[in-house]
């Protein structure tokens, strides 16, 4: 007989938060009951739980991964295995690009940077290594946000002030919301000068098997001296690499 102790709530709690994982969206608590056979009651006091400690959200009676979830996979990310694959490649980035580049994770509201490449003749900027700013107000946050539904996005910012200001600059939830549909539609998110005076950042995501963003790639620039058509492209073949690379 197994000596293994059997906690039946961590297991299907566990499966849970695994099967929303592969979903590119949300679903409805009787879908995931019958794909992991689950007893209904059982599914829906498990995700009230998960609602209440932030690992998933509910909208309109459907269910997806909450921001904490989100965390919980960017801190594998956040070490050593994101930082070894994408060094050189970032790096690599910014000498093609002639701008400095920025490997950076989604960490609640923050982005936390984890790689720059610096090119030659370009100034230090704020987003060293292990900085954090608001993710709302850069490229890198944006273009992770963009990919986030309606109803994580609403759980990460709940009103107004939950949008931190950066010195005079400020977003109200709509203008974020505005912001983020342009994203989608371009393809890659940008912001200029509001995080630093005269320079304006290009940042594409970098995502999992589902879509799911994980990082993002950014190159920052004096403003209105780059295309940012061109940057971007080379961004995102960036991007795509450290997710082949890492096989997620």
């Amino acid at each position: 007989m197994s000596d293994k102790i059997q906690v039946p709530a961590a297991d299907a709690t566990l499966r849970i938060l695994s099967y929303l994982a592969r979903q590119r969206g949300s679903v409805p608590a009787g879908t995931i009951a019958l794909a992991l056979d689950l007893p209904r009651s059982t599914t829906y006091h498990l995700l009230s739980t998960l609602l209440d400690h932030g690992y998933v959200v509910n909208g309109d009676r459907r269910w997806a991964l909450g921001v904490r979830a989100h965390d919980l996979g960017t801190g594998y990310v956040r070490q050593e295995p994101l930082a070894l694959v994408g060094r050189n490649l970032v790096t690599r980035l910014a000498d093609s690009a002639g701008e400095n580049a920025h490997l950076a994770v989604l960490h609640g509201r923050d982005v936390v940077y984890v790689v720059e490449g610096r090119a030659p003749g370009r100034p230090s900027l704020v987003s060293n290594v292990g900085v954090r700013l608001p993710a709302h107000l850069t490229a890198s946050g944006r273009s992770m946000l963009a990919l986030m539904s309606r109803d994580q996005v609403l759980a990460l910012y709940p009103d107004d002030a939950a949008l931190t200001a950066r010195g005079d600059v400020s977003v109200t939830r709509r203008e974020l919301g505005r912001v983020l549909r342009a994203t989608r539609e371009r393809g890659f998110a940008s912001e200029n000068g509001e995080i630093t005076p005269g320079f304006a950042s290009i940042a594409v995501p970098v995502v999992d098997r589902v879509g799911w963003p994980m990082a993002a790639i950014a190159v920052t620039f004096v403003e209105g001296q780059a295309d940012e058509e061109a940057l971007a492209q080379s961004a995102r073949s960036v991007a795509v690499e450290i997710s082949r690379r890492l096989r997620v």
